[in-house]
């Protein structure tokens, strides 16, 4: 096992990463802040991995609730289940929750923490590789909302995050290649010598290999880390963590939850990112193409869905990093340099997005 630290103004978390994690019943039960817990899981992960959760924790009083799983529980109407249950069973403030799944778990759970009895402690432990490198990182909670994703929400930090690497094992392809768009994204926004050591070892990530996976977890949440250790609230240079997510969430809310993937969207949102950023002079052919090669090798779509240029336009009206009415981009001057700006004249938009 590895632990790096996230260092926060208010006090930070370790961020736990290893294989066989979820069997080391003193590194789980010294997450607990009292004798109460309570596990938040799906219908799919709660077969799979629940039983090891509930042996480790069983010095506590554990309540367990399994949801449906998918995009589409990411609403109210499931907070509202999860706080019913969390008072049915009498848990107090000092009890824990634990989100045991992938990003759609823990957005929720870390949510549901949030307003529990006004707050109360949570850790995640994703089982995905994009909730490992990404989601579970960094205190991003909430729910969707019909005309946007992730509109309602908060920053809330976990108590630390546990990263059992062997629950890989079980995802399935297409969800191992969601989670590589987001392990691309630190490459392209601000590490270059690691989005280079994704070219080179893509394939050997696909496979599943250990070594490989340890090594791309790791460097991102190290990236992650030190991005949101230095704008906790996304004020300014967290922000760049949304590339490709200006245009991905348009599609998923567009397309309808849960028909893209998160990490779908993504990537072809950074292709999108990209194709404007060569449109606007900033980003060359030549690096535009190498994102577009590594995105496919990942195993991600590179075209997006039939969307109009309308649909586009009016939820990204909406988007969370919208300011003065004016949407915001992420945008790429090479490989490993990305910054933010609101500066893109309406017609380089309107062709990317009729591309």
């Amino acid at each position: 096992m590895s632990t790096m630290m996230l260092d926060l103004p208010q006090g930070g978390y370790p961020i736990h990463i290893g294989a066989g994690l979820l069997r080391d019943p003193a590194l789980l039960a010294g997450t607990v802040a009292a004798g109460n817990a309570a596990i938040v899981t799906n219908e799919r992960v709660a077969p799979l991995y629940l039983d090891r959760l509930t042996a480790a924790l069983a010095h506590a009083r554990v309540t367990v609730i399994v949801l449906p799983d998918g995009e589409t529980q990411k609403t109210l109407a499931t907070i509202d289940r999860i706080v019913g249950d969390l008072l049915r069973a009498r848990c107090d403030r000092a009890t824990t929750l634990f989100a045991l799944g992938g990003g759609v778990v823990g957005d929720i759970t870390g949510f549901a923490a949030a307003v529990y009895q006004r707050g109360v402690p949570f850790v995640q432990i994703p089982t995905t590789l994009l909730a490992q490198v990404d989601s579970s990182v960094g205190g991003k909670t909430g729910v969707n909302h019909v005309l946007g994703k992730n509109m309602i929400g908060c920053f809330y930090q976990p108590r630390a995050v546990v990263i059992d690497t062997m629950t890989l094992a079980t995802l399935p392809d297409r969800e191992l290649s969601a989670g590589l768009a987001e392990v691309i994204k630190y490459g392209a926004i601000g590490d270059a010598a690691f989005f280079e050591w994704l070219e080179a070892h893509m394939d050997e990530l696909r496979a599943r290999d250990e070594a490989a996976l340890d090594y791309a977890i790791t460097t991102s949440c190290q990236n992650k880390a030190r991005i949101v250790g230095a704008d906790e609230r996304e004020a300014g240079v967290r922000a760049l963590l949304n590339f490709g997510h200006t245009f991905g969430h348009a599609i998923e809310t567009a397309v309808g939850y849960g028909h893209w993937l998160h990490g779908e969207a993504v990537g072809v949102g950074m292709l999108q990112a990209a194709r404007l950023s060569v449109r606007l002079g900033w980003l060359s052919e030549a690096d535009a193409e190498r994102l577009t090669a590594l995105v496919a090798r990942a195993g991600l779509p590179v075209a997006p869905p039939s969307i109009t240029r309308a649909r586009y336009l009016e939820l990204m009206a909406v988007d969370k990093k919208a300011a003065a009415g004016r949407v915001r981009f992420v945008l790429l001057k090479a490989l490993g340099t990305a910054f933010i700006t609101d500066a893109v004249p309406a017609e380089a938009l309107h062709a990317v997005l009729e591309t």
